[in-house]
């Protein structure tokens, strides 16, 4: 179970103050999932790898506090089908080692299962439940991985699950990229994580009131920021950014959505597209949608070159900031983040452009609006703590006319998703400026040439409110301040606020024979999820158009 830590902890395994570094002076409690043996009943289980073909042998590896469990594999697409049940007499308790988080459970096989060879390719749930507990008692855990196509259907949509992104918050066995217990670290974050672990408790599944990392309604004065999502994953132990990456709170909502639309989606995931250069090959439209934030430069290739030769992407996701490396088998992510500089091995080396830091980076070299057409360090944040907390949550209209607003009756001026408060969490902008009441990249910060920002708003990098508040921020100004560091300047209250001013955008450009389409946020697919007319509208367009299933 997820366990908070020190004064009162629940059952399931305590982790004392002590044990961790880096933590600001008067830290109380550190949150991250280890299990214990005497723990409150539990599983967890994570599989040999995270995508399979249709005849392969998937491997599962469990660790149970219950005598006996059921085990269920269902596909998690618009219709819910079961494929496969078990009874496990004997999963029995595995320990977890000390360093799971970088090194990996090790665990022993607890059963497997050769895949049908007429498995209907998609997102696959493993259910664990308490065999002994009433069929609709919570499950005590799941796991997830993807049945990828094996056939070429070019009609067909590709979506690229961002599991980098999930690895980079599953805090499970003591840390992620963000806390934990990791010695000699801030806040004792972990810069290496291993795939051969269970996924954090709410990552790939959530009860259907659990809420998202914005708040479901905006403060309507001055008061001390909160974190609603926060406060419900403590209360009901589930990982602290359950909310902020994963399958069950972003990807499965676009690909529910269009599932249940008509349209064919196939599945990958980032470490497919990381080793097979010809992974979006065979489609004529690849997918991105909700909090895409770590990739490898080799991912970015693979993207660029499909494009280049004729590939269309629609990306309705957010965040595209830090790039990674993998090791050779892929289940080893490492980035240092905002002290590569320091720390990663490459720096100030013939392949610093591996650095595991900002794409912005100029020891990277490699902007990231020159793949995505905006990148997540002109954007970053709007509606979330007190990052800009009463903003309009929507887009506003610049180019009403632009083939991706067809009949969705917009004109110039108006906004759009602020009902599904898209324009939140986090969003990704460029350099720009107004002339004639229209914005323009200024193309300083590697915006393609015949960019078009069709809608946007304003974001920021820094929190702000009455200082009596700032002792409740989550985030701070940490990114204005790493903004201004690797651009080299001196960070003061002027340079603060000049570097904490963001932007989100909606673009469109093409690149070779390709064409790429952007909604620089991760909370799209919010709108999809709650049916908001001019996002749905949206949406069919640039698919249909990527598809060429469209007038232009």
């Amino acid at each position: 179970m997820t366990t908070p830590t020190a004064n009162g902890s629940r059952p399931g395994g305590d982790i004392t103050p002590e044990v961790v570094s880096g933590l600001p002076p008067g830290a109380q409690r550190v949150w991250v999932e280890i299990p214990h043996e005497a723990g409150h009943p539990a599983a967890w289980c994570y599989s040999d790898k995270r995508s399979y073909l249709p005849g392969e042998e998937v491997d599962l590896y469990i660790s149970t506090t219950a005598a006996e469990l059921e085990l269920r594999i269902y596909r998690d697409g618009w219709h819910e089908t079961t494929v496969h049940t078990e009874r496990l007499a004997s999963a029995g308790f595995q320990p977890v080692p000390a360093d799971a988080y970088q090194s990996g459970c090790d665990w022993r096989v607890t059963t497997s299962w050769i895949l049908p060879a007429t498995l209907r390719p998609g997102p696959y749930l493993v259910e664990l439940r308490d065999a002994h507990q009433p069929p609709d008692a919570r499950p005590l855990g799941h796991h997830f991985f993807v049945v990828r196509n094996p056939e070429q259907r070019p009609g067909a949509l590709v979506q690229v699950l961002a599991t980098c992104t999930w690895s980079a918050y599953n805090d499970w066995g003591g840390a992620s990229h963000y806390f934990g217990v990791h010695p000699g670290t801030a806040r004792g974050r972990s810069p290496v994580l291993s795939a051969r672990r269970p996924w954090a408790r709410g990552q790939v599944w959530l009860p259907g009131n659990a809420p998202r990392m914005v708040n479901a309604h905006r403060p309507t004065g001055p008061q001390p920021p909160r974190y609603e999502f926060a406060e419900w994953a403590y209360l009901n132990g589930y990982a602290k950014y359950y909310a902020a990456s994963g399958w069950a709170s972003f990807e499965r909502h676009f690909f529910r959505w269009a599932e249940a639309r008509g349209y064919e989606v196939d599945l990958l995931v980032q470490e497919d597209l990381h080793a097979d250069p010809a992974a979006l090959t065979p489609y004529r439209c690849a997918v991105f949608a909700g909090h895409d934030e770590y990739w490898t430069g080799r991912m970015r290739a693979h993207v660029d070159d499909y494009v280049a030769a004729g590939g269309r992407v629609a990306r309705f996701a957010g965040n595209f900031m830090w790039q990674i490396r993998l090791d050779l088998q892929r289940d080893t992510q490492l980035t240092y983040k905002y002290d590569a500089g320091r720390l990663d091995p490459v720096a100030g080396t013939e392949a610093q452009h591996l650095l595991t830091g900002a794409w912005e980076d100029p020891a990277v070299g490699n902007p990231g609006a020159t793949t995505f057409g905006v990148n997540a360090l002109r954007g970053m944040y709007a509606g979330f703590g007190a990052f800009a907390p009463r903003s309009s949550r929507g887009y506003v209209v610049f180019r009403p006319e632009h083939w991706s607003l067809r009949d969705t009756g917009l004109g110039y001026a108006d906004t759009f998703g602020d009902g599904a408060a898209v324009f939140s969490y986090e969003v990704d902008g460029l350099d720009y400026e107004f002339r004639d009441g229209l914005p323009h990249p200024t193309g300083t910060d590697g915006a393609p040439a015949g960019l078009q920002i069709i809608a946007m708003n304003w974001s920021t990098a820094a929190e702000d409110a009455r200082e009596k508040d700032t002792a409740y921020f989550m985030l701070g100004d940490g990114d204005a301040r790493y903004r201004a560091s690797i651009a080299g300047e001196d960070y003061t209250e002027q340079t603060r606020r000049r570097f904490a001013r963001g932007a989100g955008m909606v673009v469109s450009f093409s690149r070779g024979d390709g064409e790429v389409f952007t909604a620089g946020t991760c909370e799209w697919v919010n709108g999809l999820r709650t049916g908001d007319q001019a996002i749905t509208t949206v949406t069919d367009n640039v698919l249909r158009h990527l598809l060429g299933d469209a007038p232009t």
